[in-house]
């Protein structure tokens, strides 16, 4: 027969779907009793209601039945006091949870662990926001703790590319991003009616982007990657502001009017803060699946121009694939569906520059201490 501890062992290496903790570290394992090979477990969700109680209930049976002397878990649920998700809110607010009252940014703090990574084009149209996803995806396959922020509020497409659908739980304050892919999602997508336009401007896309930053709990985060919408207008200026230590990362196509286009995104930076941290050529050859000749589409050199004209550097090119936008419209990114295509390698690659970046130790201050 299982002993109470061994049992709560077993539960504590069940997360929280939404919160991603054990639920046992977060109160919600309210009692455990074991009658010979049988267990019952009593969870307090954290809302009435919880979308997510089947996927706690199938977890928490798995752990449980793991011990071996059990054949039945059975499980009661309830829901937490209004004090209780009070306490458990205070609590994440003080392990990092971004909610708060003052509307106080936690990456835009000097101390930040998270690296924030805005995606950035001149107009439309160059597979900005397919090259979000796919870079985050690429991200966290490498085991990094990644959030994505959908911050095109008129044209938001993550949800989509994500495959990710549903209402984000909200409790004291406090938004929980949904999840996909290993990675952490927001957008405007998942509050308004899909066939719906998002009219709105300067004031309200400033309070819907910083409510994004600081009611959403995003948790630990080794990066954070930005959506912006194209150009330079009211959002990316907002995002800026809130998130002046942010790197941009440009995206184009190889055609001239394009690099145009995206030089002006990129020379916004010198105005609100930002740094260019790279740019990103897509849609930069195709390769003939019958021949197997390589055809330039949209012409070449734009995106070595447009590094050239930053002062950044070339991350990397990215060929047109047709899987690219197959996975965008289907939900599931390129480097998880076909990861050795070139494409998806491409991609990869300019993952681990981004991840090799964030890990080195130029610029940031020593712990030195003077005796």
């Amino acid at each position: 027969m299982p002993t109470k501890e061994q049992v709560l062992e077993a539960l504590a290496t069940v997360d929280d779907p939404e919160i991603g903790k054990p639920i046992t570290e977060l109160g919600m394992v309210d009692d455990v009793a074991i009658e010979g090979r049988r267990v019952g477990v009593r969870i307090k969700l954290t809302i009435p209601g919880c979308p997510l109680k089947d996927r706690i209930q199938r977890d928490v049976t798995a752990a449980v039945m793991t011990l071996g002397d059990v054949d039945d878990v059975q499980l009661v649920f309830g829901a937490m006091s209004d004090q209780e998700r009070q306490d458990l809110s205070s609590s994440l607010r003080a392990q990092g949870g971004s909610a708060n009252p003052e509307m106080a940014i936690p990456f835009a703090q000097s101390d930040s662990p998270t690296k924030v990574i805005a995606v950035a084009s001149g107009k439309g149209g160059v597979g900005k926001s397919s090259l979000t996803v796919n870079l985050a995806a690429a991200l966290a396959k490498q085991g990094q703790r990644v959030g994505v922020l959908d911050a095109d509020i008129w044209g938001y497409s993550i949800p989509r590319m994500f495959g990710v659908t549903g209402r984000p739980v909200a409790f004291d304050g406090m938004v929980m991003p949904l999840q996909a892919h290993g990675c952490k999602v927001i957008s405007i997508g998942f509050f308004t009616d899909p066939d719906r336009s998002v009219i709105w401007r300067g004031p309200m896309l400033h309070r819907a982007v910083q409510q994004f930053l600081a009611d959403v709990h995003w948790g630990e985060l080794d990066f954070l990657v930005c959506d912006l919408p194209p150009g330079t207008g009211d959002i990316a200026i907002s995002l800026a502001q809130m998130l002046p230590n942010a790197d941009m990362i440009v995206v184009t196509t190889p055609q001239q009017a394009a690099q145009k286009v995206a030089l002006r995104a990129g020379k916004a930076t010198e105005q609100t803060g930002m740094k260019v941290a790279g740019v990103i050529e897509n849609m930069a050859l195709f390769t003939c699946p019958d021949c197997g000749s390589a055809h330039e589409l949209f012409g070449t050199g734009g995106g070595e121009e447009l590094a050239e004209a930053l002062g950044t550097e070339l991350l990397g090119r990215i060929p047109i694939d047709p899987r690219l936008r197959e996975g965008a419209d289907a939900g599931t990114p390129l480097v998880i569906s076909h990861p050795d295509v070139p494409a998806a390698q491409a991609i990869t690659r300019i993952a681990e520059q981004l991840l090799a970046r964030s890990r080195s130790v130029v610029g940031r201050a020593l712990p030195l201490s003077v005796s």
